[in-house]
């Protein structure tokens, strides 16, 4: 055998087959490093440098030890706060705070240990003794106001005319009020609702206005029951489903109203979409809500008298300026409820005033004419 070393081992290994035999010794004991070796015949010697397990157990009663301050030296400074007497982590906590008033820069209530449950803005202004209550603003109403002067005009051109403005109005309803309703998305039902809209328009131009009533009221009924029946195939829990049957049905209820406006006599279309335009505009003015509504309902009667004068109605289109003015602000007021949003007003706010005063347009107009 070669004396040299064998490659890749290092110098000084030997094969197994040339190793000797060695007899078995009994482990040493290793020193510590920077100590010297010693026999652990003293007990306390031996405990000085036996290492110890200090971690957590499963001991019901919790061990604390207190850290030297090498070991603190490693941590920064923390500032903590010892718990109140008679704190208890543990206790049960109600999921909702109590009512109290925020603060008036955040606007957020007191802090809880378990979260507290999402409430709406009209639920924190009820708690604050605030009205749930905004009204659209000047913006929505002079949208209202140039919808309703295009009713008007169109009215008097012919009743193909007198759709286009209708169809913007009835779509606007119907996306509007499910809006309005906190349903959004909700394409299905606003498209139901627009569907049952053109359907009534074009019911209504195939059957002449004499037939208007039936031609609304049947299209109302049929739709009620496709609404049914496409609630009835949804997989969403009752609760939903009701809910979006009482939206689906309000909302194409207002938007299939609206076509009163294209069975009414156009001089009565015109003189109730001026009186409401007037009145929207009046009723977004910086004034109480009394004095408001008074002021509004003053001006559509005036209104009702100046379109009515160059219809050839009369004096009788104050009487019916002011039916539909009453209606407008009914509506107005419904778009106005529960801190409805930016989308809100420029929807429900703008297409409310003049699809609630639809069908008392069409009552007056055949009775004052």
């Amino acid at each position: 055998m070669s004396d040299q070393p064998y490659e890749g081992y290092g110098e000084g290994y030997t094969p197994y087959a040339q190793q000797q035999p060695q007899q078995a010794q009994e482990p040493q004991p290793q020193a510590w490093p920077g100590h010297q070796q010693q026999a652990y015949d003293d007990p306390q010697a031996a405990q000085q440098y036996t290492q110890q397990w200090q971690g957590q157990t499963w001991d019901t009663q919790v061990q604390r030890s207190r850290p030297a301050a090498s070991d603190l030296a490693y941590f920064p400074p923390q500032n903590y706060q010892a718990p109140t007497p008679g704190y208890d982590p543990y206790a049960q906590v109600p999921l909702t705070a109590p009512p109290a008033a925020p603060s008036a820069e955040e606007g957020y209530g007191p802090p809880s240990l378990a979260g507290n449950a999402r409430i709406t803005d009209a639920q924190r202004a009820r708690l604050e003794g605030r009205s749930p209550i905004i009204e659209p603003g000047m913006q929505p109403a002079g949208l209202t106001a140039v919808l309703a002067l295009l009713l008007a005009v169109t009215a008097q051109v012919g009743s193909y005319a007198l759709v286009v403005p209708l169809v913007v109005l009835q779509a606007v309803t119907a996306a509007g009020w499910f809006r309005l309703n906190g349903m959004w998305p909700a394409r299905q039902g606003i498209a139901l609702a627009f569907a049952g809209a053109l359907v009534a328009d074009v019911a209504l131009l195939a059957a002449g206005r004499e037939n208007g009533p039936a031609a609304i009221l049947g299209t109302l009924g049929v739709w009620v029951l496709l609404s049914l029946v496409t609630q009835l195939r949804s997989h969403a829990d009752p609760d939903t489903r009701i809910t979006s049957l009482m939206a689906t049905v309000a909302s194409a209820a207002l938007a299939i109203v609206a076509t009163g406006h294209l069975a009414a006599d156009p001089d009565a279309v015109t003189v109730g979409a001026a009186a409401v335009a007037v009145a929207i505009l009046a009723r977004a003015l910086p004034l109480p809500t009394v004095a408001s509504v008074v002021v509004s309902l003053l001006a559509a009667a005036g209104a009702g008298i100046a379109a009515g004068g160059m219809t050839g109605m009369g004096a009788k289109g104050a009487l019916l300026g002011a039916g539909a003015a009453v209606c407008a602000l009914i509506g107005h007021r419904v778009a106005s409820y529960d801190y409805p949003s930016r989308f809100v007003h420029f929807t429900a706010g703008v297409a409310l005033p003049l699809a609630a005063a639809a069908p008392v347009v069409y009552v007056l107009g055949r009775a004052l004419a």
